[in-house]
């Protein structure tokens, strides 16, 4: 009997791998089969998976006691209890559970009897199929949103983090990250698209991750980097083919779109993408469906979508090159993360962590760090971000032997002016605008100049001559001569005393 009245959507009534959306289920009552029967036919088809169904309008407080829905489709005229008693308890006992009213009975009076009762919509029967699968979704979306802020809200209350191991390959210990770390935790569970940006190197595939693991997905985690493949094959390679789709198609292929069902799809460097793709992809955000390239047979997905960039993309839109209705689905969540200059507090964490995985991985000992590496790596931008700290490190380890770690691989590859690009350039004009104001009161001559200069890369070095030489661009030695003959004309100035 109890089989009759209560249907749940069990994992094993869905195709193996697929995830069940929303993540609480939708509650449909009414006493009519057929029109729960069609219902969830047609939420399914559009991709809506997780449903509960129940004819006996008696069970709903019991239903609505064991877990949490993200709204109810309601019918009115039921035997038992009526549809207008059940809208009263959830109004009174579940205030945040949204209620979409669902009736043959077409009164104006009645619609506006509901929605002063706490009913979110009033839609008459016969359904007209694109009003309510519209009203289904968005109140999925605000469901997801309200759970979002309720996170966002009690990991920042908390400040600590719900799940640390998950971001245990982001080496940082920096508050922006932090934070960052936070976000995503709140939004990691929710189906829309995440839009990850930030500069080469700063770990966005990491962060991606995170995402996936956070998000319980029992689905593969796919990666795929568009800037990387011929731009010819990159609708084969998301959308697959059928047999015989083009010349040379003997066999069909699975594209990485089915290949990540039930999980994530990972999408990096997405301003390359040319505008046929960025069509088809606009539609498969839009409706969660596509065809392999020569099929005529439609496939769905339930993939989540994480997108990344190191591109400005308004800029991209700006110039045509990125359609402006992609970005707006894109960035329905957007993750920034900030680059190393931006965090150089994890500069020590870093190098200890890398140096001990290349050494594991050269199988040689862990060496001992010059104190002046540090101040060295703490004064130099990194267009490359943490990976090109890395690829310094180990291109360190694999020429160190014993002892101390050398410099000279490092100084190699540091040096003013070369490889650091805007980072630098922006560097190098905040400090001339101090200098500037400073100095306003007259023009320095060439001599004051140079002074201020050697004081500041001294200062920025914490007084240590080969960092501050290698800031000014030239040789320890020079620096030092300059120092001594300095001290000296300081010393040979007469004093009051001498006077």
């Amino acid at each position: 009997m109890k089989e009759a009245v209560k249907k749940n959507v069990t994992r094993e009534e869905r195709p193996m791998g697929r995830a069940l959306f929303p993540t609480n289920p939708v509650l449909i009552v009414d006493d009519e089969e057929i029109f729960l029967k069609s219902a969830e036919f047609l939420l399914r088809f559009e991709g809506i998976n997780n449903l509960v169904t129940c004819r006996d309008s008696r069970q709903i407080q019991s239903l609505l006691a064991g877990q949490r829905f993200s709204l109810v489709l309601l019918d009115l005229m039921m035997p038992f209890v009526s549809g207008q008693e059940i809208l009263d308890f959830i109004a009174a006992d579940f205030p945040d559970l949204p209620v979409v009213v669902i009736t043959a009975e077409n009164r104006l009076e009645k619609a506006v009897e509901c929605i002063k009762a706490g009913a979110y919509d009033y839609i008459v029967k016969p359904v007209e199929e694109n009003k309510l699968v519209l009203t289904v979704k968005n109140l999925i979306r605000l469901d997801e949103v309200r759970k979002e802020n309720l996170l966002l809200k009690n990991s920042f209350t908390a400040n600590k983090l719900a799940h640390p191991e998950v971001f245990r390959e982001i080496i940082t210990q920096d508050n922006k990250m932090r934070a960052v770390f936070q976000y995503v935790e709140a939004l990691a569970q929710t189906h829309l698209p995440i839009l990850v940006t930030g500069e080469t190197g700063t770990g966005k595939e990491l962060l991606a991750r995170a995402i996936h693991e956070l998000s319980g997905r029992r689905g593969k985690f796919v990666a795929f980097n568009i800037a990387a493949e011929d731009s010819a094959l990159i609708s084969d390679t998301l959308f697959g083919h059928s047999r015989g789709g083009f010349t040379g198609a003997v066999v069909g292929r699975k594209g990485l779109i089915e290949q990540a069902v039930g999980g994530t799809l990972f999408l990096d460097e997405i301003g390359d993408l040319n505008g046929d793709i960025q069509v088809k992809l606009l539609r498969l955000l839009q409706e969660k469906r596509y065809y392999p390239i020569g099929s005529d047979e439609e496939k769905s997905t339930d993939a989540r979508f994480i997108f990344a960039t190191n591109q400005d993309l308004g800029s991209l839109i700006a110039e045509k090159k990125f359609r402006k209705d992609l970005y707006y689905r894109l960035v329905s969540h957007h993750i920034q993360i900030p680059p190393l200059r931006e965090r150089r507090n994890d500069i020590p964490l870093l190098l200890d962590h890398i140096l001990t995985r290349s050494a594991q991985a050269l199988g040689k000992r862990v060496p001992t760090v010059p104190q002046e590496l540090l101040l060295l790596l703490k004064n130099y931008p990194f267009p490359g971000n943490v990976r090109e700290l890395e690829g310094m490190i180990f291109d360190a380890m694999s020429r160190h032997s014993r002892g101390v770690l050398a410099m000279q691989t490092f100084l190699e590859k540091i040096r003013p002016g070369q490889g650091q690009g805007n980072a630098r350039e922006r560097d190098t004009h905040w400090d001339a605008g101090n200098l500037i104001t400073a100095l306003a009161d007259r023009f320095p001559t060439l001599k004051e100049m140079e002074d201020l200069l050697v004081d500041l890369a001294l200062a920025k070095a914490s007084g240590n001559q080969t960092i501050a030489a290698q800031l000014l661009g030239v040789s320890r030695k020079a620096l030092n001569n300059r120092l001594i003959r300095a001290k000296r004309k300081k010393a040979a100035k007469p004093g009051p005393g001498n006077r």
